[in-house]
């Protein structure tokens, strides 16, 4: 089997996992904040299949892959609704933080793995072992990865609903109208941009590097444990 195939064998699990935490973590705050829509609607599930989007999740990033431009997608978003929830404004920020932040959880614990892996684990290289220490390297960074994206204020991301209860009430109505541009948005800035003005990317310049410098923290945290 050739490198490629590999990779994208070990990168699936991981985005799985982190996809499907990320999800239903914000649906299990909405539900602690008051607003049971998720639960109603068995979505507070760890069940891939009840989060995955057919369009997001599967078309949009496996054509972007093949025409070899910058690749992005979406999971079906688990249902909020905030006028549900005890206090609509704070609500939405926690609901929206909760999954980022379940992600950087994730990543931390992936990094203790590793560092357990190498502090007690004594295997060759290659073969399962390798696999599945490369897999938890992958399932470190993409967590990160996700956690910082989503943080974007750009709608429908999760950073949108935090600067949107930051705002003066009235600017927060004035943002919100811009929320149907959220997706036209993202493709120029993800898609058009970087193939008219290849360098330019938001991913390269705004997020690869906080990504990389909290990579290096969690691989920090995997020596520690390791004893390294």
């Amino acid at each position: 089997m050739n490198d490629t195939f590999l990779l994208a064998l070990a990168m699936i699990p991981a985005l799985v996992i982190a996809i499907v935490f990320h999800e239903v973590a914000h649906g299990w705050a909405a539900l602690l904040l008051g607003d049971p829509t998720a639960q109603e609607q068995r979505r507070l599930t760890l069940n891939p299949i009840r989060h995955v989007d057919p369009v997001g999740t599967l078309l949009v990033p496996g054509a972007l892959a093949l025409a070899g431009m910058p690749v992005f997608g979406w999971a079906k978003p688990v249902p909020v609704n905030a006028r549900r929830l005890r206090d609509p404004r704070t609500g939405m920020m926690a609901v929206a933080a909760a999954g980022p932040l379940t992600n950087l959880v994730l990543a931390a614990l992936g990094a203790i793995l590793l560092g357990l892996l190498a502090r007690f684990v004594s295997a060759p290289a290659g073969g399962a072992f390798g696999y599945f220490v490369v897999t938890l390297q992958l399932f470190i960074l993409v967590n990160i990865f996700l956690a910082l994206f989503n943080l974007l204020p750009i709608p429908p991301f999760d950073g949108s609903h935090i600067v949107e209860g930051l705002l003066p009430r009235r600017a927060a109505r004035i943002y919100d109208r811009f929320r149907p541009l959220g997706f036209p948005l993202l493709f120029v800035l993800l898609v058009a941009v970087p193939y008219l003005f290849p360098g330019a990317g938001i991913v390269e310049n705004l997020v690869a590097p906080p990504v990389e410098w909290l990579e290096a923290r969690y691989m920090a945290l995997a020596g520690f444990v390791a004893g390294v």
